[in-house]
């Protein structure tokens, strides 16, 4: 088998809404010890879970599974207010590790509700930051995954409509769902900034750019993941053959056959030792890195973890 290049694209892995989640797990368990309770994965990929699960912390699906008074963690994608009453009513002591970028779409949502708008969030069901937003004004509120869900849309005045979206989505199906909102709603409004994270935006760019010339794609990334799932899916839209792959483990030989360049990014969620791991596997004969932004952005610590 003839050793393939590897384009490696940059950005990729974590974003600074997972490191401040990770960070904030760690540094509870090294403040207080275990167990130190998580609703849902913390963020969404095995190994950071698993990592975690091995030094005291536990994760639950619901708060009712977490001890009263205990110390609980919110994950990176966020929580209904329903969650955050629940807690209080508890007694639970809460560190919030949701994303920033999240807590923007949250606060749209209350705002555009607010004005008396119906919410149209762009969005895939069940994902636990869409059901978070969703939570935010339930009354007011529904999901759109797709354009042809635009068109059944009905709502109770068309003229008084603004829109959101899940901060992990594919860029270029996302605007179509938006075109096709605003063709059914022409006075529409949306926010401000787009609600997809500038993470899933640049690794998304990164993609397509290694993609132009691989023969084959691999993400490193859990299949939970979102944002690790729509890379896959931009690959292939590009034609080029890919594959999610959660650890070097999962590769196949046969995916390897006559392959010459393989292109490999990895979702805003996996850990960058996993990516090297790849690397290693593949016997690569050259690395090529192709960067299309360099990511400066950090994220304060709350205050319950920050160091004193």
């Amino acid at each position: 088998m003839v050793l393939p290049v590897v384009l490696l694209a940059s950005p990729r892995s974590f974003c600074a809404g997972v490191e401040r989640a990770v960070e904030i797990v760690e540094h509870l368990l090294d403040q207080r010890g275990g167990p130190i309770h998580v609703r849902k994965q913390i963020v969404h990929n095995t190994h950071v879970v698993a990592g975690l699960e091995a030094r005291g912390a536990v994760f639950v699906d619901e708060l009712d599974a977490v001890p009263d008074g205990a110390t609980v963690v919110f994950s990176a994608h966020g929580v209904s207010p329903a969650v955050r009453e629940e807690a209080q009513r508890r007694g639970l002591d809460v560190v919030d590790a949701t994303c920033p970028l999240v807590t923007k779409v949250h606060a749209e949502a209350r705002r555009f509700a607010k004005r008396g708008d119906t919410v149209v969030l762009i969005g895939h069901a069940g994902h636990e930051e869409v059901e978070g937003t969703l939570g935010e004004a339930p009354d007011r509120t529904v999901l759109v995954e797709s354009a042809d869900d635009v068109a059944r849309l009905e709502v109770a005045d068309p003229d008084r409509v603004s829109y959101l979206t899940q901060t992990t989505l594919a860029v270029d199906e996302t605007a179509d769902v938006v075109a096709a909102l605003k063709a059914r709603f022409p006075n529409i409004k949306g926010p401000a900034s787009d609600d997809i994270c500038y993470a899933t935006t640049n690794r998304q760019d990164a993609l397509r750019e290694v993609a132009r010339d691989a023969d084959l794609v691999l993400v490193v990334g859990s299949a939970n993941s979102s944002n690790s799932v729509r890379l896959v899916e931009l690959a292939r839209r590009n034609g080029v053959p890919a594959h999610l792959v959660d650890d070097a483990s999962d590769i196949r030989p046969e995916w390897l056959e006559g392959v010459r360049t393989v292109g490999l990014t990895a979702g805003a969620s996996a850990p960058p030792r996993l990516v090297d791991e790849v690397v290693e596997e593949l016997g690569a004969r050259d690395v090529q890195v192709r960067e299309t932004a360099r990511e400066t952005i950090q994220f304060t610590l709350p205050g319950a973890v920050r160091p004193r």
